[in-house]
């Protein structure tokens, strides 16, 4: 195990540095820096090696978590990077971006601060591909199976490199210019430079698995094509279908979806050049919704210059420690203060929105009310109403399920009542041979539970081809491990 007494010893927790605010703003680089390596290897040793570590209970992909804290602990970095890839395809995605439900999860955690596991996971993978230990992984045999991935987000990735290795011909289907769905233009280069999804694409490159990008699904090729073209189809497409604010004043020019946003905004940053790009330099910005989402808004608005930001949310400010009814090892709901935080802006709780006002049809304010609740319902109080100068508003509500893309009336595949396409208990349409993984099927979620069902997916197709399968399944669609495959 890790220092015995390292809990006892070390009982401060210590995360990653972040570059400090004036600096960041000024550029797009990733806030977070290396943490010192003698002050990793500390952190690592306050891992307990826990009898029964519910840290694996906290983590979809049952990532072996007192193995590699112990490995980096005895400076083994090249044995914890074989222990993380192990049941993780990639931790530099998980590192960055996941909220950690791992840490909730650690029994540490119940009288002392959690051990940095996101922050060690991290460091493991950047070491790793510094030092050159992250290679090809091509498959000894090829099957003669052919399996078409559709979306090449987490879950598309997941599901591509786990059927390339055991033999099967894949091939990525991607409707933008580029492989990575949301983690290349959704997510803002200051949570995670595009280098890291360019690596693991090169991996992928050179152990077989193909990318076809600038390809719609639905329309330039039909589902029915793919169909009949390879033995497997896997949907990946993600919960797109954001959710909207039909209030009076929503057709205003100034009122825009949050991805309608942040995409052009990470294409510019790329290099690109985009025409009547939103942009925030001197505008005064509200944000409604204070999610993920919300966050990256906030951070990309201090970056382009806003004379202000002010995020909304229409609940109650979270608490900054457990609820009761969310105890030990449940993942609880907490007031977070993320880098764009940080940075500047206002935060506002218990704020409805009722109506987006303007002039000559350009929007000019918000007018929002205090939140009441009766019978259980967030409503907005009468006599609190009040109009904040708005300048352009970006709703970051969520997703509410995946876009149809024709899969319906092509392939008879259908939608759940909450706008996610159906499956069984081991990821089958109703339609044979097309399967579906990620937040197409489950909603939107965690990025780790797109991985892990990406790699449940993909075990789920290998023994639809070959009928058994020696790849890991960590989880089912209904979040309960697949028993038998």
């Amino acid at each position: 195990m890790a220092d015995p007494r390292g809990f006892l010893k070390v009982r401060q927790r210590e995360t990653q540095p972040r570059r400090p605010v004036p600096v960041r703003i000024m550029d797009w680089k990733e806030v977070y820096e290396a943490q010192e390596k003698g002050v990793l290897k500390s952190q690592a040793g306050r891992c307990m090696d826990c009898g029964v570590p519910f840290c694996h209970q906290g983590c979809p992909l049952g990532n072996l978590i007192p193995e590699w804290n112990d490995l980096t602990w005895r400076n083994k970095g090249e044995e914890a990077i074989e222990r993380l890839h192990a049941t993780n395809n990639f931790p530099e995605f998980t590192g960055r971006l996941c909220p950690a439900p791992c840490e909730a999860s650690c029994v540490l955690g119940i009288n002392q601060p959690a051990v940095t596991i996101k922050q060690v996971e991290v460091s493991i993978i950047d070491e790793a591909f510094e030092n050159g230990w992250v290679n090809p992984l091509p498959p000894a045999r090829l099957t003669g199976k052919t399996v078409a991935v559709v979306g090449s987000g987490p879950a598309g990735l997941a599901v591509a490199q786990q059927l390339t290795r055991v033999g099967h011909t894949v091939a990525v289907y991607e409707r933008d210019d580029k492989i990575g769905g949301l983690l290349r233009y959704g997510i803002p280069d200051f949570k995670m430079e595009k280098e890291q999804v360019d690596r693991r694409v090169g991996q992928m490159k050179a152990e077989g698995t193909r990318f076809r990008t600038g390809v719609a699904v639905g329309t330039d090729v039909t589902w029915e094509q793919l169909r009949r073209r390879y033995d497997a189809v896997v949907v990946c497409t993600g919960a797109t279908v954001p959710r909207d604010l039909p209030i009076p004043g929503r057709d205003l020019d100034g009122v825009h979806f949050a991805m309608d946003y942040l995409v052009p905004a990470n294409r510019v940053v790329a290099g690109e050049s985009v025409e009547d790009q939103i942009h925030a330099k001197g505008k005064h910005v509200i944000i409604l919704g204070g999610g993920d989402t919300g966050a990256d808004c906030l951070g990309t608005a201090h970056r382009h210059g806003a004379a202000s930001v002010t995020t909304l949310a229409i609940g109650k400010q979270p608490p900054v420690e457990r609820a009761g009814h969310q105890p030990w090892p449940t993942f609880p709901t907490l007031f977070e203060v993320a880098s764009a935080h940080e940075e500047g802006g206002e935060r506002t709780y218990l704020a409805s929105t009722v109506e987006f006002v303007g002039e000559n049809g350009k929007l000019t304010g918000v007018k929002v009310a205090e939140t009441e609740f009766v019978d259980g319902k967030r409503l907005p109080k009468a006599g609190t109403e009040r109009i904040i100068p708005a300048d352009l508003v970006f709703l970051s509500l969520g997703f509410t399920g995946a876009e149809p893309a024709g899969i319906t009336e092509q392939v008879s595949a259908e939608f759940d009542g909450r706008g996610n396409v159906s499956r069984d208990g081991y990821y089958m349409t109703n339609t044979e041979g097309i399967f579906v993984a990620g937040d197409a099927g489950r909603g939107q979620s965690l990025i780790v539970w797109a991985i892990a069902e990406g790699r449940a997916c993909a075990a789920a197709v290998d023994k639809f081809l070959m009928g058994s399968t020696i790849l890991p399944a960590p989880v089912a669609p209904t979040d309960r491990a697949i028993a038998v495959l």
